[in-house]
């Protein structure tokens, strides 16, 4: 949904909508998980091009649901980083779409509950959940899982889009966003990009580039919404788009993509997965803006 008009995003604009169409505008079967809200971000872009209300109604309902669910005010509903990317964003856009702010006062209740279970204010980043609490890397150092705090990262670039500039608690989102920022560009290695585990990055071989895309974009979008500063932050953008521009192979696959998981892990330069190929859209995309 990011790729712009002019590298032929309507192409993939049209594509979108006929995969809505085909799943009848649902989300995914299970009521609670932010994995089956996620795709709710497309429904709402499109409804956002389209205006017919049919496109946003299942998510709706489905949303209007899961507010329902919480008997425990503080028990976290997004107990994995990686939910910070899949469910906030749907309700932000709600709040838009239909004009109630009782999504995004729910998103921003959720929210806060999650950053305060996983959320290292020492490290400024993200446990991926609460059973990494006194994990360690072969060096010694904490586990930070790159793609969790891609997801995290691209997470609050995607809520910030959708928050009112005089939303109450947008600038806890702004400082996070920072914070994680200054922290996240201090790790980038050399190639540009970022290993699996992101405080022992000698111990893996190969650069992630799912988390490593998902950075990149995080990084682009922050210049171009005027959050990050541009002298700073511009060389990071664009040394991790070369890196990743540099796994894209002959047969049109990009690379180096850890398989599905919960923590650093192992595999091939040839390992490709589509999550890996979305944050690779939409950092171009964010890339493709800055430089215009």
């Amino acid at each position: 949904m990011a790729v712009p008009e002019a590298a032929n995003g309507k192409k993939y604009q049209d594509a979108m909508l006929e995969m809505s169409k085909g799943f009848q505008w649902q989300p995914g079967p299970r009521l609670a998980h932010a994995d089956d809200h996620a795709i709710g971000q497309t429904y709402l872009d499109l409804y956002f091009q389209h205006r017919d209300p049919a496109m946003i109604a299942p998510i709706r309902e489905r949303m209007d649901a899961v507010m329902q669910l919480k008997d425990d005010p503080e028990k976290p509903l997004w107990w994995w980083c990686d939910a910070l990317f899949m469910a906030p964003p749907v309700l932000a856009k709600l709040a838009r779409a239909t004009g109630d702010r009782k999504y995004l006062d729910f998103m921003d209740h959720e929210w806060w509950i999650t950053s305060g279970l996983l959320y290292s204010p020492d490290d400024h980043l993200y446990y991926r959940d609460k059973t990494f609490f006194g994990a360690h890397e072969k060096n010694g150092n904490k586990v930070f899982w790159a793609r969790g705090n891609g997801w995290v990262f691209a997470g609050l670039a995607r809520v910030l889009s959708e928050m009112p500039a005089d939303y109450p608690s947008r600038p806890k989102y702004v400082a996070q966003f920072k914070e994680m920022a200054e922290k996240i560009a201090s790790l980038q290695d050399s190639d540009g990009l970022w290993k699996a585990g992101l405080l022992d990055q000698a111990d893996y071989k190969l650069p992630e580039n799912s988390g490593s895309a998902f950075f990149a974009y995080g990084f682009a979008w922050g210049i171009n919404s005027g959050i990050l500063d541009k002298k700073k932050y511009e060389p990071v953008a664009e040394k991790a788009w070369q890196g990743l521009l540099s796994h894209v192979y002959e047969d049109g696959r990009l690379g180096c993509i850890q398989p599905v998981g919960a923590a650093p892990g192992a595999f091939t330069e040839t390992s490709s997965y589509v999550y890996g190929v979305g944050a690779f859209l939409l950092a171009g995309s964010e890339l493709y803006r800055l430089a215009r």
